[in-house]
């Protein structure tokens, strides 16, 4: 049976991805005129694109306190090494295929701090449960605040999604002391799936039950998810004042709406977000507070630049201090997906 890193099913995989990037692409790009998009830019207002790159920059801050507050109940995390290797992580996200920062940046960390690889890995996955909590708690709130008309459907979903959410952090603090009961669970469940997928699964939940036990304090938890929210609430700002650069107008808490498209346009696998990131924000304010598709989809594209490129270019500096290069990197993957697995 070949290899699941085989070379034929990368090269596969690395066409597949081309081919919809390219498509993502053209979608938006085609009723463009470029003419007027360029004329947007050009007059759009600095000084409020400068705002939302340090705006962009305070969310990189924000993680790496984020993630000291998570890693607590393990060990003490000092703030440089957490901030570098966040920022790290993340260029290795948004250049390299596969997302492989989430890998590589705890298992940076467990090494730089001595502390446990399985439970840095595990810090992450609680990372990404907060995240989707974060936002759709916020989209919720928009949903219950604005004046706008919004499909009843969409308003029940982001509600639904909202309580499920909070439910699920409720459900991590109370499991947070007792992890091995959510383990028999989860193992009673596994065994019904088949093979492959029970063993993607048990993988799953092996982890995540690790990422409870570092969380045996509820402390940390309520901590993280404040820290989440503000978190959320600086990358809204950021889009919020792209917008406002171009003369988008909307209330700020509008922003978390377009968060929302911006979240699922992101989950695409294309590298670094490229054509989804642009067609989910401009779809967002052309549909729901009647943007024209010329200025929304010249925000789209500086908005993109902002949330990818400043932060693309300090993580090369840092990988340059640290002595990395994007290739290193490839090859430290392995190592790091065997230390998770340890």
């Amino acid at each position: 049976m070949p290899s699941t890193n085989s070379p034929s099913r990368l090269r596969w995989h690395t066409v597949a991805i081309a081919a919809l990037t390219i498509g993502v692409v053209w979608w938006f790009l085609r009723s463009l005129d470029f003419h007027n998009v360029w004329q947007a830019i050009t007059h759009a207002r600095l000084g409020l694109i400068l705002l939302a790159v340090l705006a962009t920059f305070q969310t990189y801050v924000i993680r790496a306190w984020r993630w000291q507050a998570l890693l607590r109940p393990i060990g003490r995390a000092r703030f440089g090494p957490a901030f570098r290797t966040t920022v790290i992580g993340f260029t290795a996200n948004f250049l390299l295929p596969g997302r492989i920062g989430e890998v590589l940046r705890p298992y940076m960390l467990a090494r730089q701090s001595n502390f446990s690889a399985a439970a840095a890995f595990a810090t992450v996955i609680i990372e990404r449960v907060l995240d989707l909590a974060s936002v759709l708690v916020l989209f919720a709130f928009f949903l219950m605040t604005t004046n706008i008309q919004i499909p009843s459907q969409l308003k029940l979903a982001g509600v639904l999604g909202a309580a499920v959410a909070v439910s699920g952090l409720v459900l991590m603090a109370i499991s947070a002391g007792h992890p091995e009961r959510l383990a028999r669970w989860a193992g009673r469940l596994t065994r019904v799936l088949p093979g492959r997928a029970a063993e993607i699964a048990s993988g799953f939940v092996h982890t995540f039950v690790e990422g409870l036990a570092v969380m045996r304090r509820p402390g940390p938890l309520v901590v993280s998810f404040a820290l989440s929210v503000l978190l959320w609430l600086s990358i809204s700002l950021g889009a919020w004042l792209t917008s406002a650069a171009f003369d988008l107008t909307f209330p700020f808490t509008g922003s978390f709406l377009v968060l929302t498209f911006l979240v699922v346009g992101v989950s695409v696998p294309t590298p670094a977000g490229i054509g989804t990131f642009q067609a989910a924000y401009q779809y967002a304010v052309t549909t729901f507070f009647g943007a024209a598709p010329d200025p929304a989809g010249a925000a789209a594209i500086v908005l993109h630049a902002v949330s990818f490129i400043p932060i693309s270019i300090l993580g090369l500096a840092l990988m340059g201090r640290e002595g990395l290069t994007l290739g290193g990197l490839k090859a430290m993957r392995s190592t790091a997906e065997e230390a998770e697995r340890s």
